[in-house]
């Protein structure tokens, strides 16, 4: 059969048919491996309901829980399955007492043949369009070893499959009892996991059709899964134009030569408390009175500090949420993966159209996402910042520099190569008086000033002066002023 030509049906998972590019390849058998607790049994749930929303016949086959058990446990993450046909196979009590006619046959002959019976009576009754299978491995209990297990689990595959079900089973992996073997005499593996990190799902085999690779994130939630794909920035992209993003303070675009331009990354740097945030939602502010929406995910700030302080500045940042304007996200340590982060991104732009992606800041960023590892998450910011540029939005990045004045540093993140634009920021001491300065340092589409300017922040705004002619070594962090020109030359 042509590739073209299959029939793809959900997983009742939103996230998993994008990285299954479309659901699992209908009337095929796939595994579910994972460990307890990783959410496999929900992921079937979810799978079955999809059948019944979608107007098919569906069979829970449960060997483990029992019916009422799997009933309970849906509904309390709201998950109905009053219109599941189940085949509960689940031990009961009654076991303990026939185990004691077990004398002279195995358990394997003599429970084997009803049970076959009991699931082919079921699968010709209800001729399910859908099958899940929770755990398959259970019947590896009810034959004599390995080989006729895997005989009977082949037989059995073949024989759903020529009732026209698609099927989905789960195993239960140990050392003593692997299920590597399962994964040869199925169509695709499913592989679920949780650490400390968060819980992924990736997805090893898959035949007849591509799948986006990776360790995707997910969560258990009411409702069932939710599923992050990992971004490629290569398969999203979008037509704009390549134009200047003016801040609305005309020094500031005089600096830039025009402003910021659409698909460009820019990194903002400087000390604590030196104007980083307010110069990025300055942006932002300009954006919004031209009907553009942007979005800001602070992860060093509290949405009530930054509201107040940005109200007292004149930039009216609860009114331009209320418009729409503008979303504040306020980040919670270690709510997230960077997986599930830049998913929740890219679903902010494509859904709402969003403009400019502002992320305060990159420090608190590596800090609070879900993983050990900062160059995995710098790996991932790239990532999603490629993806950013490629559908034309304006990315700002803010990044705090330890030091308050000395010794000039443009950013400590080690992300300086990310940048199209570096704007940086001073503290500056001069005549025992603090002030400050703004320059460009880095400007890949256009050429900048090459000057500093001194800025302040006001009751009225932002303000930027003349360019500080009159002052030497301001990166140092600690100018002189110059002296007059025919003096220098005059000696």
């Amino acid at each position: 059969m042509n590739i073209s030509q299959l029939t793809k049906i959900s997983t009742g998972t939103t996230g998993l048919d994008e990285i299954l590019q479309g659901g699992f390849i209908a009337k095929r058998s796939y595994l579910l491996r994972g460990d307890p607790g990783t959410g496999k049994t929900i992921l079937g749930m979810k799978y079955l309901t999809a059948g019944v929303e979608a107007g098919e016949t569906v069979l829970f086959v449960n060997l483990e829980e029992s019916a009422d058990d799997i009933r309970d446990n849906a509904a309390t993450l709201d998950i109905d399955l009053s219109d599941v046909h189940f085949l509960d196979l689940s031990p009961d009590s009654d076991v303990f007492v026939d185990e004691q006619s077990y004398d002279i046959f195995s358990p394997s002959e003599v429970e084997q043949e009803p049970l076959t019976t009991a699931i082919t009576d079921r699968v010709e009754a209800i001729e399910p369009d859908r099958v899940f299978i929770d755990p398959l491995t259970k019947l590896r209990h009810l034959t004599s070893d390995e080989y006729q297990f895997r005989k009977q689990v082949i037989a059995f595959m073949h024989y759903l499959k020529e009732q026209s079900a698609t099927v989905l089973f789960t195993s239960q992996h140990s050392d003593e009892s692997s299920d590597d073997d399962l994964q040869y005499m199925t169509d695709g593996t499913i592989q679920l996991e949780h650490s400390t990190h968060g819980r992924t799902i990736r997805v090893p085999k898959f035949r007849g059709s591509s799948v986006n690779e990776g360790d995707h994130a997910m969560r258990i939630e009411q409702g069932g899964l939710s599923v992050f794909p990992e971004i490629a920035p290569t398969e999203h992209s979008r037509t704009f134009e390549i134009e200047s993003v003016s801040s609305g303070v005309p020094e500031v675009d005089e600096l830039l030569h025009g402003g910021l331009e659409r698909g460009t990354i820019s990194i903002l740097s400087g000390p604590t408390g030196v104007g980083k945030t307010t110069v990025g939602t300055q942006f932002m502010k300009e954006a919004a009175g031209r009907g553009e929406r942007s979005v800001m995910y602070m992860f060093e700030e509290t949405l009530e500090t930054f509201r107040e302080r940005s109200q007292n500045i004149n930039i009216p940042v609860k009114r331009m949420q209320e418009q729409g304007a503008l979303e504040v996200e306020e980040m919670k340590p270690l709510d997230c993966s960077a997986t599930e982060f830049a998913y929740r991104v890219r679903k902010e732009v494509e859904e709402n159209d969003t403009s400019i992606v502002m992320i305060d800041g990159i420090d608190g960023y590596k800090l609070s996402l879900r993983d050990d590892d900062d160059r995995v998450l710098v790996r991932k910011l790239h990532s999603l910042c490629r993806y950013l540029k490629n559908m034309g939005v304006t990315v700002v990045l803010v990044d705090e520099i330890d030091t308050i004045t000395g010794e000039f540093q443009a950013t400590e993140a080690g992300i300086s190569y990310l940048a199209d634009n570096i704007v940086f920021l001073r503290h500056l001491e001069v005549t025992g008086e603090m002030r400050k300065a703004i320059g460009v340092l880095k400007k890949r589409t256009s050429d900048f000033e090459r000057t500093l300017r001194e800025f302040k922040i006001t009751e009225h705004g932002l303000k930027v002066g003349e360019p500080l002619t009159e002052l030497n070594s301001v990166l140092s962090g600690s100018p002189e002023v110059a002296r007059p020109t025919s003096e220098t030359y005059n000696g």
